[in-house]
């Protein structure tokens, strides 16, 4: 991988491609978790796609390529948030992200209400914890925030979903 991401940065477009390929279905993922709903996550993928195809030579370390993806596609979709602000989540769409089991479904919506409790930056930290399993250094590397502030914003976020969920009748 980190000979693709040089020959990109030297101009390869074939090896540009190649290296994104691998990391979109990631890219759409993160991106509708934000965005909740299909088109604008798809919106956020041809962003990153051109973000990163016209950045790729500010990249400084080839084997952080994935890492740097995944802080565009953050910044990409809390964009799209911002310029939309009013987001309505649809079940068919909610559906194509989590999968069509009925019982996944309702746990895949308690989880995304719950989520919605969370600031932005609790939200990105648990994403990038739990649902790509990052590890704390990584994340404040993404995020480009210190290690120390990366433990406290995934503390404060999982006390805040803990008291949400016990909050909803939801006993542990």
């Amino acid at each position: 991988m980190i000979r693709l991401v040089k020959k990109a940065q030297k101009g390869n477009d074939k090896a540009f491609l190649k290296l994104y390929q691998q990391f979109e279905e990631d890219i759409y993922r993160l991106a509708y978790v934000y965005v909740k709903n299909k088109d604008d996550a798809l919106d956020v993928v041809q962003e990153v796609a051109y973000q990163s195809f016209k950045k790729i030579d500010t990249l400084k370390k080839p084997e952080y390529f994935k890492t740097w993806l995944m802080k565009i596609t953050i910044n990409c979709a809390i964009n799209v948030i911002r310029k939309n602000k009013k987001v309505v989540l649809l079940k068919s769409d909610f559906e194509v992200l989590m999968g069509t089991e009925e019982e996944d479904l309702l746990l895949s919506l308690s989880l995304q209400e719950l989520m919605d409790f969370l600031q932005e930056d609790e939200k990105s930290v648990i994403l990038l914890r739990f649902y790509h399993d990052h590890t704390l250094k990584e994340i404040s590397l993404i995020l480009e925030i210190p290690l120390g502030t990366a433990k406290s914003v995934l503390y404060r976020a999982l006390n805040k979903l803990r008291k949400n969920y016990k909050g909803a009748g939801n006993y542990e």
